[in-house]
């Protein structure tokens, strides 16, 4: 939705009425200058742009939300009388006065339906005849309206058609963004209520628990944790896809413990190692920048070969997080789409991981991108520098 009062795109009745307010201003325009041209109909030139200021006045002060959705389209009824005045004021001459008769229809093509375009064929024709009447022009001059008026005519309703056409799929999308929204909600809240429970059993058993039990028991409920999480995640990602932006809870964490946290949701006996320096502190979102490396790393496993190597350093432009395997790449034809939604998925996954990782890594202001390497392929996500500490 199009908000403030000097916001031209849109549609409805006040985007309508902006947008007739700066077409009929610039007509208002042309007739002051006009004036440099024919100083001898001066008087009627400055009439005629005091009706286009006017007019466009109305239409930017008029309460047009109280109105019927269709009340704008009477200022283009207004628009043809001043431009009739216009022509008269030019003695009859209509070479500037029929484009704006264009103009106002391409206009009212883009917020009104045809019935209200075949209504205008009248007055619009009588705005155009009745000053050449008045004048005297010729009947050539006079058929010039056969012309021009099937033309306008036949712009507007194409005009219509496709304006018409993106209105509906802008509905239909809508619509099916309103559903994604609605399950992934519906999900991230139904998942919440089995979590709580497994995590109970969890910590009544931890109870008494000791040894290889102890150990399983603990890295269940590290990953319930993390499930309770990413369905927090699935929430906020919504929101990316809606809004196109995600609020962060960003704070300076030291890297290499951020890494091995993460890292520790990894089943132990896949083949990852992490290389970052301890004194390295970096400013991110810590749960975000989890998300990000262990779909990172998940990918890898899933897709290359170990081992996986983790490496985060920081070069004059910020930091860098790279995951690299050791398989045999990426497909040449998989590449374009490689960050898309739903990208490989299939058996093996849905497809969403890399896209969440460029989504993550954006709303941090840095980017994810894939890098060949020989053999395999390193997936890279820059950050931007820390913001430097406060002067005191």
């Amino acid at each position: 939705m199009q908000t403030g009062p000097f916001r031209m795109l849109g549609t409805g009745p006040r985007a309508a009425a902006r947008q007739f307010a700066v077409l009929v201003a610039v007509a208002g325009l042309l007739a002051l200058i006009g004036i440099l041209n024919d100083p001898v109909h001066t008087n009627r030139l400055l009439l005629v742009a005091a009706c286009d200021f006017g007019l466009s006045l109305l239409a930017l002060l008029l309460p047009w939300r109280r109105f019927s959705r269709h009340a704008p389209a009477a200022l283009g009824l207004a628009g043809f009388a001043v431009l009739g005045m216009s022509t008269w004021s030019f003695g009859g001459v209509a070479a500037g006065t029929g484009p704006f008769l264009v103009l106002i229809y391409a206009w009212a093509a883009l917020h009104f339906p045809r019935w209200i375009l075949a209504g205008y064929a009248i007055p619009a024709t009588l705005a155009y005849q009745v000053p050449l009447i008045l004048t005297g022009q010729p009947p050539l001059v006079l058929g010039s309206a056969f012309v021009l008026m099937p033309i306008a005519l036949a712009v507007a309703f194409l005009i219509e058609a496709h304006a018409r056409h993106l209105r509906d799929d802008r509905e239909r999308l809508s619509r099916i963004e309103q559903w994604r929204a609605a399950m992934i909600n519906t999900l991230a809240h139904d998942v919440r209520a089995p979590l709580a429970t497994v995590r109970l059993v969890f910590e009544e058993l931890q109870e008494t628990a000791t040894g290889p039990q102890a150990r399983m028991i603990g890295a269940g409920m590290r990953q319930a944790a993390r499930i309770a999480r990413l369905a927090d995640g699935l929430l906020d990602l919504s929101r990316i896809d809606s809004a196109g932006h995600l609020k962060l809870d960003r704070a300076d964490h030291p890297a290499h413990a951020l890494v091995k946290d993460a890292l520790s949701y990894v089943r132990e006996d896949a083949d990852v190692r992490a290389e970052v320096d301890e004194n390295l502190t970096v400013h991110v979102d810590k749960q975000r920048f989890e998300q990000i490396l262990l779909n990172l790393v998940s990918n890898a496993l899933r897709y290359g070969k170990p081992p996986v190597i983790v490496t985060f350093v920081r070069d004059v432009t910020g930091d860098r997080l790279e995951v690299r395997d050791h398989g045999p790449g990426i497909p040449d034809d998989l590449r374009p789409r490689l960050f898309g939604q739903f990208a490989v998925g299939g058996e093996q996954g849905v497809g969403l991981g890399l896209w969440i990782v460029r989504q993550l890594a954006a709303a941090h202001g840095g980017q994810a991108a894939a890098e060949a390497r020989d053999p395999g392929v390193a997936m890279v996500v820059t950050f931007p520098p820390p913001p430097p500490p406060p002067q005191q």
